[in-house]
């Protein structure tokens, strides 16, 4: 264990599935953790605290924490600056992970946004992110709104995504499960080659009867999902076309 962790007892504010999440995993990893406690906790005896609550929560739940010398307050954001945890010596570490209801998860392997006010404050952020076996990167102020709003496109709009393929499905009598392969195919293809060349179908091979005809199919038997299914189209052309545009 990382010498700034040894001993160290680490409070968990926030008992929603990230909060719950990491403190099983923390405890998991041979952290002494205290919680996760509620909102308005003071923080008990811990010498880290970590906040697992809404960005909007963030000031209040900082401000319920006692002040004591040499403890660190941290957040999970992705979005949120360590403006809200002042005047405590502060730092945050959002896991690049989703957490579902109903199942354990690990967060091995996964990427973790941190931050720090203070050198010491930011090498605990590392250093909890590394005992997790997360894999620790830095990302400005400026551009924490960009990360986060990719982090939503990765995984928010694609479960929406899905959800409007599930639909589209039923409509023809076929059960979700069976798209599941070919879902976890294409995430595996971009993950390895990038969306350019993970792109397959009708429109990237130019085949736009077919795309008309599901188009059409769209319009008939789901009309609600039409002006996503546009969206997508559009958005999918104009990444056909960068991936055959001449490298500059």
């Amino acid at each position: 264990m990382n010498d700034l962790l040894t001993g160290a007892g680490v409070a968990i504010v926030g008992a929603g599935r990230l909060g719950r999440a990491l403190a099983d995993a923390m405890r998991g990893a041979e952290l002494r953790v205290i919680g996760p406690l509620g909102r308005g906790a003071d923080g008990k005896d811990a010498e880290i605290v970590l906040l697992c609550v809404p960005d909007g929560a963030i000031a209040a739940a900082a401000q319920a924490i006692a002040r004591r010398p040499r403890r660190l307050v941290g957040h999970c954001s992705g979005l949120s600056t360590l403006a809200p945890l002042e005047p405590h010596e502060a730092f945050s570490m959002h896991p690049l992970m989703t957490v579902a209801g109903g199942a354990s998860v690990s967060f091995a392997g996964a990427g973790c946004a941190v931050a720090g006010s203070t050198e010491r404050a930011l090498s605990v952020s590392v250093a909890l992110a590394e005992q997790l076996r997360m894999k620790p990167f830095r990302v400005s102020d400026a551009d924490r709104p960009a990360y986060h709003a990719a982090a939503s496109m990765a995984s928010n709009y694609l479960v929406t995504l899905e959800g409007a393929a599930e639909r589209l499905g039923k409509v023809a009598g076929v059960d979700r499960a069976l798209f599941v392969p070919l879902v976890r195919t294409a995430v595996e293809n971009w993950a390895r080659l990038g969306a350019a060349k993970a792109l397959t179908g009708p429109i990237a091979r130019g085949d736009h009867a077919t795309a008309e005809r599901q188009r059409g199919a769209v319009a008939a038997r789901a009309p609600e999902l039409l002006p996503l299914w546009d969206a997508l189209a559009t958005a999918t052309r104009a990444l056909t076309r960068d991936a055959l545009a001449p490298n500059e």
